[in-house]
């Protein structure tokens, strides 16, 4: 399919399936992994996997600044020109460069400071040796993870997103089959899930490579002629996407101190459990931006306002869709979720409904204002993505989980999110409509925009 040329509706649910499919079965990752060692090791198992959760919240969205930063720019050169071929290739290469120099920073730190970032993430003394045990096997292919996230962008944006899926399927496969088989017929309980996941991570990055070797295959490396500068170029454009999942890790960390410091050690392995929802919607989300950014890049670097237009219409509904679902799952049957997710005490059960109800709300935002942030970057409105990103993220929602229980009682820290949410959203909806309203006006001016983006690079 043409990005600029073929019909809106069949392209963007054809990207639309791919992503989905690609981002529902990466969360698989985490999610087999709390649900078997749940069952296998019960609520302290949990627990110690919350712990662990910033961790993969950190690799992953270093993974994903290069990757959609730099597919973004790619996007945007191709769609201005076929001329800007080799531009877009040097984009690519300067992607590929910043994610090696990431992976092997982000390798060191968790070969040799495990303890100390567990411990900053909340650890206490008894869950400890049970997330290190976890992470053990995690160390030896730290790189591949950061490199699936930059492969999946740039095959999405090269036109081959049914790939990527592929990969990330059979990795994700490999994860549920391999998580029973290590965890429970070979007895290794927290430490197989980690073994698990480390393999499955490493199937999908190979299958991945092999669009290298496809006709469809459009990437090539070629020598970047000004690299720091693309570096920081795609660094910006990547940043509010990378700063999602930063941000998760960041807000995991406080909600883990604050759990412990006013409700304990239930509420914690209950909170692991929300985790594991929201980490479901938020690949919801991601694959609508996923699919979306693209087409919105491509579209935008071409001037062809009606088409984001039209692009923007079918990813709003999407995200209602997604939203409505996964608030009433978690308001009408939350200790389904609980089932699933470990053997559960009474006590448990008797707090969790109100806890992931109340949390739960949050749900009904979060598909539109995380997928404004790849709108907002395809439209190359990097600051207003930052601006979201880091509001949620970081600002708003770790003043609310410091706040609320001190003031109004230990149980109101799961409100922070919805409250968030609903703040942040309002910003969007403003910050949306006017820049779609202008994109008509831009679009007249394109020859602003090719010196914006000849500046950035």
């Amino acid at each position: 399919m043409d990005f600029l040329t073929s019909k809106i509706k069949p392209m963007y649910f054809k990207y639309l399936a791919a992503a989905f499919g690609s981002a529902l079965i990466s969360s698989i990752y985490g999610v087999v992994d709390m649900a078997m060692v749940g069952q296998y090791q019960g609520p302290e198992g949990t627990a110690a996997l919350a712990i662990v959760s910033p961790v993969w919240n950190i690799i992953y969205s270093l993974g994903l600044l290069m990757g959609i930063g730099g597919s973004v720019l790619f996007g945007t050169l191709r769609g201005e020109s076929e001329q800007n071929r080799k531009k877009s290739n040097e984009y690519f290469t300067a992607a590929a460069i910043g994610v090696v120099i990431l992976a092997v920073v982000t390798w060191l730190a968790v070969i040799f400071f495990d303890r100390e970032l567990l411990l900053l993430f909340g650890a206490e003394e008894t869950l400890l040796p049970l997330a290190r045990r976890y992470l053990l096997p995690v160390k030896f292919v730290v790189p591949s993870f950061l490199f699936t996230q930059l492969m999946a962008a740039f095959l999405r944006n090269d036109g081959n997103p049914t790939l990527a899926t592929k990969a990330v399927l059979f990795g994700g496969i490999f994860n549920v089959f391999g998580d029973y088989f290590f965890v429970f017929a070979m007895k290794m309980g927290i430490m197989g899930a980690g073994l698990a996941t480390a393999m499955g991570s490493v199937f999908s990055l190979l299958i991945m490579l092999t669009h290298f070797l496809s006709k469809k295959n459009t990437l090539k490396f070629a020598k970047p002629e000004k690299l720091f500068p693309m570096l920081k170029s795609i660094c910006v454009t990547g940043f509010s996407t990378f700063f999602i999942d930063v941000a998760m890790g960041i807000l995991t960390m406080l909600f883990n101190r604050q759990i412990l410091k006013y409700l304990g050690t239930d509420a914690l392995s209950i909170y692991g459990i929300i985790i594991n929802i929201s980490t479901f919607v938020q690949c919801c989300a991601y694959s609508i931006g996923q699919a979306s950014q693209p087409m919105i890049s491509m579209n935008y670097g071409a001037g062809k306002g009606e088409r984001i237009a039209q692009i923007l219409k079918y990813a709003l509904g999407t995200a209602a869709v997604f939203g409505l679902i996964w608030t009433a799952l978690a308001v009408l049957a939350p200790n389904l979720f609980v089932r699933i997710f470990m053997t559960p005490t009474e006590g448990i059960l008797a707090i969790a409904p109100g806890i992931i109800r109340s949390y739960g709300i949050s749900f009904l935002l979060l598909p539109f204002n995380i997928f404004s942030t790849y709108y907002f970057q395809a439209l190359m409105r990097p600051k207003t993505s930052f601006v979201v990103s880091v509001s949620r993220g970081a600002v708003i929602s770790g003043i609310l989980i410091g706040i609320l229980p001190a003031v109004a009682g230990a149980n109101t820290i799961w409100f922070a999110m919805p409250v968030t949410e609903l703040l942040v959203a309002v910003y969007v909806i403003m910050r949306m409509v006017q820049y779609t309203k202008a994109i008509s006006v831009e679009q007249k001016h394109t020859g602003i925009l090719r010196e914006e983006i000849s500046g950035t690079v």
